[in-house]
């Protein structure tokens, strides 16, 4: 995919489909476009109590797009459990591009001056397509994810694509659409332009809770 551009990039953001790898030394890039797709709500998103407990008591300072290529490097790190990732060096480069024309965001856990957790995603129009995250610490990508739906709702957005469907992620409620059912949201979140620092760039926990059930 040597002629692969950042333009090509985000037009296929906009036709549904999305690169990986099979494997982070792997050179190859392949587009995917998945039968069924994941999808996190922005209504009705779910937070356990407990979670919600540890928002609300900024336990982790949350900032924005101030480590992303650290939040991507972790994200594509060993960890127990997982030996091989799917970001490999041309991905990457792909997304350091989108990010330094402000396509793509982090939201970061930092705790102590360390970064402890985070995710990073693609914004286009109103409709934010998750990448991946990692967490150091208990919580830290789920208070990660949480600010970031906050933000989303602050910020007028119309779709969280959350790609794949996981264990993680259902118990916030998410769920598993059809290719053709996506396209359809896919298409309406494109149609309004969402505002990713609504919401400001260094929001409390009880901010972005609040952002929540006030969006409307």
């Amino acid at each position: 995919m040597t002629a692969f551009t950042l333009e090509d990039l985000v037009e296929c953001y906009a036709r549904g489909v999305f690169p990986m790898a099979e494997a982070r030394d792997d050179e190859r890039v392949f587009l995917i476009d998945p039968e069924l797709r994941g999808v996190l709500p922005l209504d009705g998103f779910h937070i356990p109590a407990r979670l919600k407990r540890t928002v609300r008591s900024d336990r982790f300072e949350v900032r924005i797009d101030t480590a992303f290529e650290r939040v991507v490097d972790a994200c594509a790190a060993e960890r127990p459990g997982r030996d091989d990732t799917w970001i490999n060096p041309a991905i990457r480069t792909m997304y350091q591009g989108l990010f330094s024309r402000g396509l793509a965001h982090s939201v970061e856990c930092w705790r102590a001056g360390e970064l402890v957790g985070g995710l990073y995603g693609v914004s286009q129009g109103g409709a934010f397509f998750g990448e991946s995250m990692f967490s150091d610490e208990r919580d830290a990508s789920k208070v990660a994810l949480i600010h970031l739906v906050g933000r989303l709702r602050a910020g007028g957005y119309r779709l969280l694509d959350a790609q794949f469907l996981t264990q993680h992620l259902t118990q916030f409620g998410a769920c598993e659409i059809p290719r053709s059912e996506y396209h359809v949201l896919l298409e309406a979140a494109l149609a309004v332009e969402g505002d990713f620092f609504a919401l400001g760039p260094g929001a409390s926990g009880a901010q972005a809770l609040q952002a929540m059930t006030q969006a409307s």
